[in-house]
């Protein structure tokens, strides 16, 4: 049976294995991090590269929304950090958090310690990898007709320990579900992830077993973020913070020549707007 939580309340959640703060960022913080926001230029991956093709019965394909990376980037054509096999070359050294980013990650990583049991954190666990997503619409440049694309199918987070959760914008409709998607009755918990919302989720159950995924965001308030994306209507903001242990974050110019190629394009665009990645593509 799932458990659902009225909307309607602000109220902080508690328990094993999951933590939310539906008004953890305070204003003022709130409105440091969407200015920085309008430094950064996101940008849009495809999913397989030249040396990563599209495997037997799949396509190469867009991702279905911009993204930026902190701490270390995981390209989409290097398959994402996947332990226990999927470690290496998979993590490439990114730009450092913002000093607001830095602070408010203190106290998540206090109250993670804090809230979930020991052996749901391993040890040197900290938050050192962030995605940033942008939830909205797509527009035609030709036609100018949007399509809304603010959703998530069903996935897990395979980085090691607890995953922390900050949302900006519009509520998103979230849930943990076990099972096969056409299962009944198959979804665990769902609620909405409010605007300045914290959520983090650790352990066996919510992490391990379970997947995840955003059924919809809403578009009640007509949020949209001035942000340096082309053709995209942004109305929801997501910074999913992670760990990767620093032996699997690689630099650039440490990769294999053939994984090097497939993201040189990306890191050219990055570089555009990054002395970090800039720098990273002069020691090539």
């Amino acid at each position: 049976m799932s458990i659902r939580h009225n909307k309607a309340k602000k109220e902080i959640l508690r328990k094993d294995g999951l933590f939310y703060h539906p008004t953890f960022v305070k204003k003022s913080e709130r409105a440091e991090i969407i200015e920085w926001l309008k430094t950064l230029h996101p940008i849009w991956e495809m999913r397989f590269s030249e040396h990563n093709p599209p495997p037997e019965g799949d396509e190469q394909r867009q991702l279905k929304r911009p993204v930026y990376w902190l701490g270390n980037w995981q390209f989409a054509c290097l398959n994402y950090y996947h332990p226990p096999k999927g470690i290496h070359n998979r993590c490439v050294k990114g730009e450092d958090y913002p000093p607001v980013l830095k602070k408010i990650l203190k106290t998540v990583e206090g109250i993670t310690k804090t809230h979930f049991k020991k052996n749901e954190v391993p040890k040197d666990w900290n938050l050192n990898t962030c995605l940033i997503n942008f939830y909205g619409s797509s527009i035609d440049p030709v036609t100018g007709k949007k399509n809304d694309t603010a959703r998530v199918g069903d996935h897990k987070d395979f980085e090691l320990g607890p995953v922390a959760s900050i949302s900006f914008g519009e509520r998103a409709f979230f849930q943990f579900v076990l099972g096969k998607k056409d299962l009944k009755n198959n979804i665990l918990l769902e609620q909405w992830l409010d605007d300045s919302s914290l959520q983090i989720f650790a352990g066996e159950l919510y992490k391990d077993r379970a997947f995840h995924r955003v059924q919809r965001v809403e578009n009640k308030l007509k949020t949209s973020f001035d942000l340096n994306v082309e053709n995209f209507e942004t109305r929801r903001i997501n910074f999913t913070f992670r760990y990767v242990p620093k032996e699997h974050i690689i630099e650039f110019n440490k990769l294999p020549e053939t994984l090097q190629a497939d993201i040189t394009p990306y890191m050219e665009e990055l570089a555009q707007n990054s002395d970090h990645y800039r720098l990273a593509l002069a020691k090539k």
